[in-house]
């Protein structure tokens, strides 16, 4: 396709970087070692006016915690008496990676596709990996290994005692997998042998007892050469935040937090009263309230307790104390022991990754104001929008936005018309997005490089960037507050080594949010959405002068963003009516190679769907060799009844085809199989959650099998089932 020409610089620049990007499709992941040396001694870095602390001794490290800590401590616990009600920002778009397409290997392998990573050669967890040769998955708590070519379950090791709920993810290198339970289930936590080697049924991990533990983070190494078997595990006190591989070498992030008992608030007490009793508690904590421990258990099953050691823990200039982050080092061919962890006083719950470094996020806790005098108004139900898009049919039902956070549309609060209104509600803290930056570039450990902070919050690790020795910060200011200004988004470019900003483009869709962000070399790719969805170009090439070079309106928005060759972008999201009613899923072909002109090429809707792929893009399968795109799709039927599939597309510049939809075998509710109101007839339908190519197979995988089908015409070839 001949795609039009502006200043020549800057078409090169991007058809040099959407060519990268389709290399980067057809790269594998992962290679069998790193083949990197000793890590450099640990110098001091320039870090500009970015002030990084080491402890003195535990000593220090206790004194400063307990003084940061204290001076957080509120009447009620930790935290100012105003956001008593925040938590955690939700996990808006969990890891968005697809799955690519990998050469052949030198080990006689057919080509396949791998895990689809934000960065070539930095693999990402993920339910499902293959080497060509077998696929390996872990669902409902039990690790499978299917061959290929047979298609047959070779072997299995049951992880998770509780088979209902166990998510778990993977990390392959060779013939080590670590199996990642970020939380729930019970877990074997010890156990060297066991397995099934040959068949489908029987075997858990050895005859090692498996007991219940409140698992938050759990990492288990298993041995895929025969039998697959336990060789050892990482339970860290905390919870995961993520992981990263290059080579065979794992970094875990975790993060914990102190644990008080506080006094139980008395009658009669002043809020100063409480807070000076709940910090009388935080100073005469000792050190291992902050001290992040974990246990390491052998092949053998035996069993070692350790605690990140002080000298190990460094902090910004600027911290709470109320958190810390560790990065533990797996080397997944030399065992789970043998780095000692590092540890930051900060928070963390999004992770980034190159070749060289590992930058972990916290974005800012949602903030919710107290109650006030005035009543609420509840927002008025979305009337039906006979304004739909032209080109789409007609829907017979409500599309439903994602459930993330409140769109601009719908706020919490109504904007206060008189000072007496905005006077109810107290003003909250600011929204700023703190970012730490780790140096992995050598073996071992990692090195703590910086910290930094913008102001928003991100959308997820896609909104991180690293380029030319700039990171790129793409965040969205959204404080519905009765003074507070409307909506808006930027992006802010920053020194790798500081983290300090050398630029910034702000004031990207007012009274909207970003619901997804690409970065491919110095273009960026930015979609915010209220009622019609603007895709931004912005020229990166200069840090200290980011601008946008052109504006896309169309209805509607993507929530993930796809590079499909030279000048070609897929959009994965909603379709919406002009007045931001979402309508169901659709596929969107954007010809990028002009940036001060986008423009979408063709587009594909579903009415009254949504597909996994918009907040979790490990679920899109892109295969440039056949223009092939495969997402899972469900959609709702008459009756409020659920039928879902792996719907397989073929994207070309006029038009997007569909080439067939994949289901898996359903199964009849547990019981009698009939339910209230629910006919015997009805069968639970599960859910395809990843597709990936093997030569000229296309397999889907649930949580109930495998189905191998044909990669043209999607016809069944085989059905292996998860029993």
């Amino acid at each position: 396709m001949r795609l039009r020409g502006m200043k020549t610089s800057m078409r090169t620049a991007v058809a040099a970087l959407s060519a990268a990007a389709l290399t980067a499709a057809t790269a594998a992941c992962t290679s069998p070692g790193d083949g990197r040396g000793a890590s450099p001694a640990a110098e001091p870095a320039d870090l500009g006016n970015v002030r990084l602390v080491a402890y003195s001794s535990c000593d220090d490290m206790l004194a400063k915690l307990r003084d940061r800590t204290a001076a957080n401590a509120g009447p009620y616990g930790l935290g100012p008496e105003v956001s008593i009600q925040s938590m955690d920002a939700p996990a808006m778009a969990r890891d968005a990676q697809a799955l690519k397409a990998a050469p052949e290997s030198g080990s006689g392998a057919p080509e396949h596709s791998t895990t689809n990573v934000q960065e070539a050669g930095v693999d990402e967890p993920d339910l499902v990996k293959t080497d060509g040769k077998r696929i390996v998955t872990v669902t409902r708590g039990t690790l499978r290994v299917v061959d290929a070519e047979s298609r047959k379950v070779t072997a299995r090791l049951e992880l998770a005692e509780d088979q209902g709920y166990a998510p778990a993810d993977l990390l392959v290198s060779g013939d080590r997998a670590l199996v990642v339970f970020a939380h729930g289930g019970f877990v074997a936590l010890s156990g060297a042998a066991g397995g099934t080697a040959g068949g489908a049924t029987g075997g858990t991990a050895g005859d090692a007892a498996k007991r219940a533990f409140p698992v938050e983070a759990h990492y288990i190494l298993v041995d895929l050469s025969g039998a697959p078997k336990v060789l050892g595990s990482l339970t860290p006190k905390g919870s995961h935040v993520d992981a990263r591989m290059i080579g065979s070498t794992v970094r875990l992030v975790v993060r914990s937090r102190p644990q008080f008992t506080f006094p139980r608030p008395r009658p009669g007490l002043t809020p100063s009263e409480l807070i000076k009793l709940n910090q009388d508690v935080v100073r005469k904590a000792p050190i291992d309230t902050w001290l992040p421990s974990y246990e390491v258990t052998d092949a053998a099953g035996a069993r070692r307790t350790a605690t990140v050691k002080c000298e190990s823990v460094a902090h910004p200039e600027d911290y709470t104390g109320t958190s810390l982050l560790s990065v533990h080092t797996i080397d997944l061919a030399a065992g789970v022991s043998g780095v000692e962890p590092i540890a930051v006083a900060a928070d963390g719950d999004t992770v980034y990754g190159t070749a060289t470094s590992l930058y972990v996020a916290s974005n800012p806790r949602w903030w919710f104001p107290p109650m006030p005098i005035d009543p609420v108004p509840l927002p008025r139900p979305v009337e039906r929008d006979p304004a739909q898009p032209s080109t789409l049919p007609e829907p017979t039902g409500s599309g439903v936005a994602p459930d993330v956070a409140p769109t601009p549309a719908e706020p919490l609060l109504p904007r206060a018309s008189t000072p007496s209104a905005a006077a109810s509600f107290p003003e909250p803290p600011a929204e700023e997005t703190e970012i730490h930056r780790f140096d992995i570039g050598g073996a071992g450990a990692p090195r703590y490089i910086a910290s930094g902070a913008v102001a928003g919050r991100l959308l997820n690790q896609y909104s991180l960037s690293e380029h030319d020795g700039h990171l790129r910060v793409a965040t969205t200011i959204n404080q519905e507050t009765p003074s507070g200004p409307p909506s808006s988004s930027s992006v802010y470019v920053l020194k790798s080594d500081t983290l300090a900003k050398v630029g910034e483009v702000t004031g990207l869709g007012k009274d909207e949010r970003i619901y997804a962000v690409r970065f491919i070399g110095p273009v960026g790719y930015v979609v915010t959405f209220k009622q019609v969805d603007p895709l931004y170009t912005l020229d990166l090439r200069d840090p200290a002068a980011p601008r946008v070079t052109g504006e896309l309106k169309i209805t509607g928005y993507s929530a993930y963003l796809h590079p499909a060759g030279e000048g070609w972008l897929i959009g994965v999201g909603q379709e919406a009516s002009t007045r931001g009613r979402t309508l169901g899923t659709q596929i969107s072909l954007f010809d990028v190679g002009d940036p001060a002109r986008p423009t979408r090429l063709s587009q594909y809707f579903q009415k009254e769907s949504g597909s996994e792929a918009e907040w979790d893009p490990h679920a899109f399968l892109y295969w440039p060799k056949e223009g092939l795109a495969v997402l899972p799709l469900s959609s709702w039927q008459q009756g409020g009844l659920m039928k879902s599939g792996a719907l397989g597309l073929r994207i070309e510049p006029t038009k997007i085809t569909k080439v067939g939809l994949v289901q898996h075998e359903a199964k009849r509710p547990a019981g009698d199989g009939a339910a209230d109101n629910v006919a015997d007839n009805v069968y639970l339908d599960p859910a395809i959650r990843r597709s990936l190519v093997i030569g000229d197979t296309l397999w889907t995988v649930s949580d109930l099998g495998m189905k191998a089908s044909d990669l043209r015409t999607f016809a069944d070839r085989a059905w292996i089932p998860f029993d």
